[in-house]
C-alpha cells in the first residue's frame, strides 16, 4: 500500500464520520456478542455504542494506537490489542480490519488474508475502497496475485471504482511473482481507460521498472522510462538507481556509470554508492576512486560508506597505495573516519604483517575520539597472535576498558600461548576470562585440548574434557577426535579404536562412559612421553575413514587452530575425516 492509501486510513481515523461506523447488530448477533463477554462473576458485560452500531470511542482509540504500534515496529503488539476487542465486548470497525490486514502483512502472515476478508463479509460491514486495496496489497506482497486480481473484481462488483494506488499495488504484486510482462499490461490498461482516478504517476513507473530489473532486463527497463517521459512523467533518481543497481548485479558497472550516470546529468549519493560498490566487488578498485574523484568535480560528495568501500576493496587487492591515496581524499572532502574505517586499515596492516603500522593506525583512532570496539582489539590481538607476540595480544586484554572482552578475543590469545607451548599462560588466560564472567565456547575447550596434544600431554586434554562438562559445554565429535588421537599418541590404541567406534555410531553416552573408565585408571600419569614437536597424522595413520559414517570432523592441527583464530594470513582448507 502506498503513502496515498495509508494517508486515507488516517483521514478516515480523524474524521470519525458516519460511514466508518460499526453497523447495527441483529439480535442475535447481538447475543452472541454479550455471550461471548461473561465475567467470572456470571453478569453479561457489553459495549452499548458497538451493539448499536454506533461509533465506539475505544475502538477509534485502540485502532489509533495499533497503527502507532504498527509505525514503530511492533505490529505482532497490533494483533494482540485487536484481540482484546472482541474479548472486552467491542466489535472491531473496518478501519480496524484493515490495520489488522497491515499487520499481518507485515508480519508475513499471509495465511490469515482469507479469514479476516470472510469476517468483515460476516459481520455485515459493507467494505470500502480501501479495505480492498489493503486486501490486495496483502495478496500481491505473497505473491498471490490469483487472489488479488480477484479481490479487484469483487472490489468492482460492489461498485468501488480502483485508483491508482490499485493498480501500483497490482503491479507490484506481478513483479513479486516474476511476472513483470503483466505489469506492463497492467500498465497499458491504465493509459486506456484515461481517468484521472487511474492516471499512472512515478511510482506506478517506478515499480514496472523494479520488476523488470528483478529479471535482468534492462532494456525493458529502458523502454519504460521512454514511456514514462512520452507520458509526461519525468524519472526522478529512484527510476535511476534501480537500473543502476541492475547493472551492478549484472556485473556491467561500467555501464551504469556510462548509461545511468550520463543521463541523470547530476546523480546523488546513492548512485555514486552504487557504481563504487560494483567497481570494488568486480576488483576494479581503482576505477572506483576514479569515480569518487569524478564526483567530486560534479559537486557531488562521497559519504563514509563510499569511502569505506573503497578502503575495503583496496585491501581485499593488498594495495597499500591505493588505501593512502582514500584516506588522503577523505580528508580532501572533510569526511571523518568511523572505527570501521580504522579497523579496515588496521587489518590491512595486521594481515601483511606490519604490527607496529597496525598499532599506530589504532593509536591515531584514539587520538581522533574514535573508540575502538571489540572487533578493533580483536584485529589487533589476531596480528599479535600471528606476530608470535602473545603476550602483547594479552595486554590488549587489559588495555580493553569500556569495550568488554568477549570470548572470541580470549580464545584468541588463549591460542597464542598454545602455539607457543606455555600452556600455563594458556589457562591462565583461562581463568582470567572466567574472572571476567565470559563463558568459554567448545573452540575455547578444544584449542586448549589441541595445546595440550602438541605438547603431548593427553592426560592434560582429558581435564580438558572434564572441565567442558563443568561449564555445561556439550562435547562434539571433532572434541572426541581430539581425544582419540590423545589416547592413539599414549599408545592405547584400543581405545582410540573403541572411541572411533561410538563415534561411527554417534553414541555420546558410550564415549562419555569410556571417557570415564580410562580416566578412572589414572593410567596417563604413569606414561612418560617426552615433550616436543610431533609430526600431525595423517587420516591413515589414525586408522580413520569417513566412508561409511558420512560425516564431516575438523581435525585440529597447528593451521587449522591458527586459521580459525586469525593467526595465519591464508586460509586452510578444513581436513576431512573419514571413518572406516
Amino acid at each position: 500500500m502506498d503513502s496515498r492509501g495509508e494517508s486515507q486510513i488516517l483521514f478516515r481515523q480523524n474524521m470519525g464520520d458516519s460511514e466508518n461506523k460499526a453497523p447495527v447488530m441483529s439480535e442475535a448477533q447481538r447475543s452472541t456478542l454479550v455471550k461471548s463477554t461473561v465475567n467470572k462473576g456470571g453478569e453479561y458485560r457489553f459495549c452499548k455504542a458497538c451493539g448499536e452500531g454506533s461509533s465506539c470511542r475505544t475502538v477509534r482509540s485502540r485502532t489509533k494506537l495499533m497503527n502507532v504500534l504498527i509505525e514503530r515496529g511492533r505490529p505482532h503488539e497490533a494483533q494482540t490489542l485487536f484481540k482484546t476487542l472482541a474479548e472486552t465486548g467491542h466489535r472491531p470497525s473496518l478501519i480496524t480490519y484493515t490495520t489488522l490486514l497491515a499487520a499481518m502483512t507485515v508480519q508475513k502472515q499471509y495465511g490469515s488474508i482469507s479469514s479476516i476478508v470472510s469476517e468483515v463479509e460476516q459481520s455485515g460491514t459493507k467494505p470500502d475502497s480501501i479495505f480492498f486495496n489493503a486486501v490486495i496489497n496483502a495478496y500481491s506482497e505473497s505473491g498471490n496475485v490469483e487472489d488479488a486480481v480477484q479481490a479487484l473484481l469483487k472490489m468492482k462488483g460492489l461498485g468501488l471504482n480502483p485508483t491508482t494506488s490499485t493498480y501500483n499495488t497490482l503491479i507490484k504484486g506481478y513483479g513479486i511473482a516474476g511476472r513483470p510482462e503483466r505489469s506492463s499490461e497492467l500498465l497499458d490498461l491504465m493509459l486506456e481507460e484515461n481517468s484521472v482516478d487511474v492516471r499512472p504517476n512515478i511510482r506506478t513507473f517506478n515499480v514496472l521498472v523494479q520488476a523488470w530489473c528483478k529479471k535482468k532486463k534492462v532494456e525493458e527497463a529502458w523502454k519504460v522510462v521512454c514511456k514514462m517521459e512520452e507520458c509526461g512523467v519525468k524519472p526522478d533518481t529512484v527510476t535511476y538507481n534501480t537500473i543502476a543497481t541492475c547493472y551492478v548485479q549484472k556485473g556491467e558497472t561500467k555501464r551504469a556509470e556510462r548509461e545511468v550516470v550520463e543521463k541523470m546529468g547530476k546523480p546523488n549519493g546513492r548512485t555514486c554508492g552504487i557504481v563504487v560498490g560494483g567497481y570494488c566487488r568486480e576488483g576494479r578498485v581503482r576505477d572506483g576512486l576514479r569515480f569518487v574523484r569524478r564526483m567530486k568535480e560534479m559537486g557531488v560528495e562521497a559519504n563514509l560508506v563510499v569511502f569505506n568501500s573503497l578502503i575495503k576493496g583496496f585491501v581485499e587487492v593488498m594495495d597499500r597505495d591505493g588505501i593512502d591515496e582514500v584516506l588522503t581524499l577523505m580528508k580532501e572532502c572533510k569526511v571523518k573516519a568511523d572505527v570501521i574505517t580504522y579497523s579496515t586499515v588496521m587489518n590491512a596492516w595486521s594481515s601483511a604483517g606490519y604490527m607496529e603500522k597496525a598499532a599506530q593506525v589504532f593509536e591515531e583512532m584514539v587520538k581522533a575520539g574514535v573508540k575502538p570496539d571489540a572487533h578493533a582489539y580483536s584485529i589487533l590481538a589476531k596480528g599479535y597472535i600471528r606476530a608470535k607476540e602473545p603476550k602483547k595480544a594479552e595486554e590488549i586484554l587489559e588495555n580493553m576498558v569500556e569495550s568488554r572482552p568477549n570470548v572470541v578475543i580470549f580464545t584468541t590469545v588463549i591460542s597464542g600461548w598454545c602455539s607457543s607451548g606455555s600452556m600455563d599462560d594458556a589457562m591462565r588466560v583461562f581463568h582470567k576470562m572466567c574472572e571476567f564472567g565470559v563463558s568459554p565456547n567448545i573452540k575455547t575447550f578444544e584449542t586448549l585440548m589441541w595445546g595440550y596434544l602438541e605438547m603431548k600431554q593427553p592426560w592434560k586434554a582429558e581435564e580438558v574434557l572434564q572441565m567442558m562438562k563443568g561449564f555445561g559445554v556439550k562435547p562434539e565429535n571433532s572434541t572426541f577426535v581430539l581425544l582419540a588421537e590423545a589416547w592413539r599418541v599414549a599408545g592405547l590404541g584400543d581405545e582410540s579404536n573403541k572411541a572411533i567406534n561410538a563415534l561411527k555410531c554417534k553414541d555420546i553416552e558410550k564415549l562419555e562412559k569410556l571417557y570415564q573408565k580410562q580416566s578412572s585408571s589414572g593410567s596417563f600419569n604413569l606414561l612418560q612421553i617426552p615433550v616436543g614437536k610431533r609430526e600431525l597424522p595423517t587420516a591413515k595413520a589414525m586408522n580413520l575413514s569417513a566412508c561409511k559414517l558420512g560425516a564431516r570432523v575438523s581435525i585440529i592441527c597447528q593451521k587449522q587452530s591458527q586459521a580459525q583464530f586469525g593467526i595465519s594470513g591464508q586460509f586452510v582448507q578444513s581436513c576431512t575425516v573419514f571413518l572406516n
